[in-house]
């Protein structure tokens, strides 16, 4: 038996037995368990059941009711086949749109930024990514892969910046809505080890998100518990996802229960 962690309780998914149609088709019906809240000392759950058109309630997310290719990657990072992010990507195609304002709050090497405009490149040319971390080589190597792999009319619409995650909203224009702000947060693959994210600049990263996102939108996090800090700023990621009011936000995370080490996929939905 697989078991899930989602908010504070863990829910079992499928046998290891079971064909891979039954685990897909029990995949589809999965609910994620958000968000712990305390009143008078009386803890509840707020479950929602992403495979209903009406788990949300904004009119400018996509239809959830379809679950079309995600089914394969979970099952896949379920058995050691899909990586973390390649998880997260396939959550972000079923949140942002063509046009949308998204932000990468890590860039890295620049595979998510380049995921991320390949799925909000538009005619128009209205869509935006914001992308930005703290070490030069990292905005290198995503200026070098975005110039390899976009046309100059696409390369465009890419805003790379060298600043902390924390001050996301002093490159993001005011008022500009924004339907995705993604963290892939350790410490830069090929690069220097000793340098990562800490939990105190990602919960203010966290926060600027939250103030930034419209409704409808996705904070979405790959968490490396593996290194020193890493388990610390999954625990502040957690407090922080388990104080937000189940009304406006559905969050969950995926975590292996005999790889702690493994990445750890977290998904901040609101509505």
């Amino acid at each position: 038996m697989l078991s899930l962690k989602f908010g504070y309780k863990w829910v079992a998914v499928a046998a290891a037995s079971e064909p891979v149609v039954g685990r897909q088709r029990h995949l589809r019906n999965l609910c994620c368990l958000s968000n712990r809240i305390y009143s008078n000392g009386i803890s509840s759950e707020y479950q929602s059941d992403f495979s209903s058109p009406s788990s949300s309630s904004s009119s400018s997310s996509k239809d959830f009711s379809s679950l079309e290719g995600l089914e394969d990657v979970m099952v896949g990072y379920l058995f050691g086949k899909k990586r973390a992010t390649e998880v997260a990507h396939s959550v972000w195609k079923r949140v942002i749109r063509t046009g949308d304002t998204v932000v990468d709050a890590t860039c890295g090497n620049g595979y998510d930024t380049l995921a991320m405009l390949k799925m909000v490149a538009d005619e128009a040319g209205s869509a935006r990514v914001y992308a930005m971390d703290v070490q030069k080589e990292a905005l290198e190597s995503t200026s070098a892969l975005l110039d390899e792999s976009l046309s100059e009319k696409e390369r465009k619409l890419v805003k790379l910046s060298s600043i902390c995650h924390s001050r996301m909203e002093d490159v993001i224009p005011e008022g500009s809505p924004v339907r995705l702000v993604a963290f892939n947060l350790g410490y830069l693959p090929g690069g220097n080890k000793a340098i990562t994210t800490k939990s105190e600049t990602t919960l203010q990263a966290l926060e600027a998100a939250y103030r930034i996102l419209k409704p409808g939108g996705l904070i979405s996090l790959v968490v490396y518990v593996g290194h020193p800090g890493g388990l610390e700023e999954l625990e502040t990621i957690q407090k922080f996802s388990g104080e937000l009011g189940v009304e406006n936000w559905i969050c969950c995370k995926l975590q292996m229960l005999n790889r702690p080490l493994a990445p750890v996929p977290v998904f901040l939905f609101k509505r």
